[in-house]
């Protein structure tokens, strides 16, 4: 019961990580986050991983994922630190477009309650998308960023911990099966069988 209530907690917590996963994705995508995409790219990855291995009853994959999740804390700890600029690290940097672009966050512009402004006449940048942040946000945009790292920084703690659970569960179910026979070719039952019925048995087998 154990075993089960936790696994399929896993896959809640999976499902719900892709979800999640994929919106960030669309908004990096639209922000032209070049850093954050192939990040996100590999942890819906290690996610989509991790999910089959917890339907499949593969522990292997489920411990890669738990690995994952770690490293996914990590990352969206120091996109964290990057966005409210904590430990000389600044938000209006280039380190998340690796300089291939002036684009910043799309919440920069489209955050909740902003009103665009366009740049002036004369200033247009090149690519014709303007680059100057919204007014009147009721959220800025760094906010915005730092809030999607921590939602994203919890789901990855509760789903760590229920990882390591089920591997130590399927663990001690492969061990316990192993150990009553469960991959023995030839059970118990067989070899206690006296050799007198044995022949017995063949005598009478339909030819």
């Amino acid at each position: 019961m154990g075993c089960c209530s936790g696994r399929c907690t896993l896959i809640v917590l999976c499902t719900f990580q892709l979800v999640t996963a994929l919106e960030r994705q669309v908004f990096d995508f639209l922000g032209y986050q070049w850093a954050p995409i192939l990040a996100t790219f590999t942890h819906i990855v290690m996610v989509i991983l991790g999910l089959f291995g917890t339907i499949q009853y593969r522990p292997r994959y489920i411990v890669l994922y738990a690995v994952w999740a770690a490293v996914w804390v990590t990352w969206n700890t120091f996109i964290i630190c990057f966005y409210l600029e904590v430990g000389g690290l600044s938000k209006d940097s280039e380190l998340l477009t690796f300089n291939l672009s002036r684009h910043r966050s799309w919440w920069r512009e489209h955050g909740p309650g902003c009103q665009r402004e366009e740049p002036v006449a004369g200033f247009q940048p090149s690519g014709g998308q303007a680059l100057v942040p919204g007014v009147s946000c009721i959220l800025e945009h760094s906010y915005v960023e730092a809030l999607h790292s921590a939602l994203q920084i919890l789901v990855a703690l509760v789903a760590f911990v229920y990882a390591c659970y089920v591997v130590s569960v399927f663990t001690e179910e492969e061990d316990s099966f192993d150990f009553i026979g469960g991959f023995d070719p030839f059970p118990l039952y067989h070899v206690t069988e006296k050799p007198s019925s044995l022949l017995f048995k063949q005598a009478y087998l339909p030819a």
